[in-house]
């Protein structure tokens, strides 16, 4: 023993006890705000408005039924529906019993659901009825019949009620006034389950623990300078990472959550304008939508509106236009692994002084590590050596922390792979610019290699969003026999525009090096996930068959 250590007075007596230590959780968000805030609005749907009591209230009713269907510690609850009120509640009522949370993307086939619904063995499902057909099909596949419930929301007509009971009669049953939740005995216990959208093969189950999930949902607060009692649009599906864990920012910060079935633009600016939406995330395919929106449409909007942006990497020109219509954007990048976002474009006040357009690029950058996120680095994949900050140099980022996952879940291999080293694998390629700032460049899989040179995806879709007839633009490698792989440019036109592809090649002779010119352009709709993420892995497999 080194003597010079042998005697720690501060290792004796001072344990950890109840007077001095809780579990991490954010659910004890909700009791804070419902004890201090109990009449403040909290969810507004339609005509229908709660006040963080009565949810609070709903939330303890929905763990008091379940827990009397024997729901526990270690069970899976799925939801599939859009962001309603019931969704937002079971980011509470659930693993207030124990259970894990599994919000499943409403955009997937039966399969997929079939799929994630045996993957993870789902006792219950919560099923709103605009996707009851789908869902019906999918529990038709299981050989273990979960306890189906329907969500029948009365503001949509259309689809059948499939379940044993709905949402509103199975809460009925549960007793708010005598049913007694605590936080978890180890912070550490799952909290939900997320999939990834499998591109290639299954979809990964993601686990959330309590403790991530508290720390990231401070941590939105944090890096957003996000004002006490937001109101909050839930334009980012709340089954995209647990909505990038809003739902417990929104608990923690006793603001409102403006529910939205439909992401559509006069939907979003109709909320902005009657509801004092103040906040909302989206993809940049969303703050496109409302770019190219009518000017009566954006007229009439007198506060200050914040807009959080991730998914693949905003072009300048997107992030330029919502600046010019006022809306203040924060760019933010993470992945179903990492809670959401864990790396900030934190901006500094001698930022302000530059024009509209360098500002936009500053913001187009991803930034540093948010807040609660421990660190974060990009490096030689292979030696974890991390890269020079010049702003040239390609690595792969990497991060560690409170805010990364437990794992995948019955998949320990992979688990093991992605956390080789003591950091988390994202397979985003980037560089790191001298302020310390990362800049992503593509996923590993979107670099385009052509004649040995390494072409971005990125920097080539940037361009081409300048121009001024393109809404959209998606850039992936088409196999050629003399360059290996050279660029190929999918583009959909605003309305009423007409170009040729020569004056896209054209274009993009006069603004980038020549050999990163795409040589072919495809005009035409653009494939897409639910959250509004480009599918590239289909626009591949097009490039490739012909």
């Amino acid at each position: 023993m080194n003597p010079t250590h042998s005697h720690n007075p501060y290792a004796l007596g001072l344990d950890q006890n109840p007077a001095n230590f809780a579990a991490l959780s954010p659910l004890s968000f909700i009791k804070r705000t419902a004890a201090v805030y109990p009449n403040h609005l909290a969810v507004i749907h339609q005509q229908t408005r709660r006040t963080w009591a009565e949810t609070y209230q709903r939330t303890q009713q929905l763990a008091s039924a379940l827990t009397q269907r024997g729901v526990g510690k270690g069970d899976t609850v799925a939801f599939i529906a859009p962001n309603l009120p019931e969704l937002f509640e079971a980011h509470f009522g659930v693993p207030m019993t124990g259970a894990v949370l599994n919000a499943i993307n409403i955009r997937l086939d039966a399969e997929a659901i079939a799929f994630i619904l045996q993957h993870g063995e789902a006792k219950v499902v919560v099923v709103d009825r605009e996707f009851s057909e789908v869902v019906g099909r999918a529990v038709k596949m299981l050989g273990k019949k979960p306890l189906v419930i329907d969500i029948d929301d009365p503001y949509y007509e259309g689809g059948e009620l499939i379940g044993e009971v709905d949402y509103e009669a199975f809460i009925a049953t549960g007793d708010a006034a005598n049913y007694e939740w605590s936080l978890p005995d180890d912070e550490w216990d799952a909290i939900s389950l997320n999939y990834t959208s499998g591109t290639t093969g299954d979809p990964k189950g993601v686990v959330y623990h309590h403790r991530g999930a508290y720390l990231n949902a401070v941590s939105n607060i944090v890096s957003w300078n996000m004002a006490p009692h937001p109101r909050y649009l839930w334009t980012l599906p709340m089954f995209h990472c647990n909505g990038w864990c809003f739902p417990w920012t929104i608990a923690a910060n006793a603001g409102v959550s403006v529910c939205l079935r439909h992401v559509r633009p006069d939907a979003i600016y109709s909320a902005i304008k009657d509801d004092g939406v103040n906040y909302f995330c989206g993809a940049p395919i969303v703050l496109n939508m409302l770019n190219n929106a009518p000017d009566e449409m954006k007229a009439g909007i007198e506060h200050q509106v914040s807009v959080m942006t991730a998914g693949a990497a905003p072009p300048a020109a997107v992030i330029q236009g919502m600046e010019e219509m006022g809306f203040a954007v924060t760019h933010v990048y993470g992945l179903t692994e990492t809670y959401g976002p864990c790396v900030v474009c934190a901006w500094h006040d001698e930022w302000d002084a530059l024009s509209i357009e360098e500002k936009a690029r500053k913001k187009a950058r991803q930034g540093v590590k948010v807040p609660m996120q421990e660190d974060i680095m990009v490096a030689n994949p292979n030696t974890l050596e991390p890269v020079p900050q010049d702003g040239v140099t390609v690595g792969e980022i990497f991060m560690r922390g409170n805010v990364v996952m437990k794992g995948y879940l019955k998949n320990p291999s992979t688990t093991d792979d992605s956390f080789e080293g003591g950091w988390f694998h994202s397979g985003d390629l980037a560089v790191w610019h001298s302020d310390g700032y990362v800049e992503i460049k593509d996923r590993s899989k979107d670099i385009i290699i052509s004649g040995g040179e390494n072409i971005s995806s990125i920097e080539v879709e940037d361009v081409l969003y300048r121009h001024p007839a393109i809404i959209e633009a998606a850039v992936v490698a088409q196999p050629d026999e003399k360059w290996g792989e050279v660029p190929a440019a999918f583009i959909k036109l605003k309305d009423g525009m007409e170009v040729s592809a020569e004056d896209i090649i054209e274009f993009c002779r006069n603004n980038m090096a020549r050999f990163k010119v795409p040589k072919k352009i495809v005009f035409g709709e653009l494939p897409k996930t639910s959250t509004g993420k480009i599918q590239k892995f289909v626009l591949r497999s097009q490039v490739q068959e012909n």
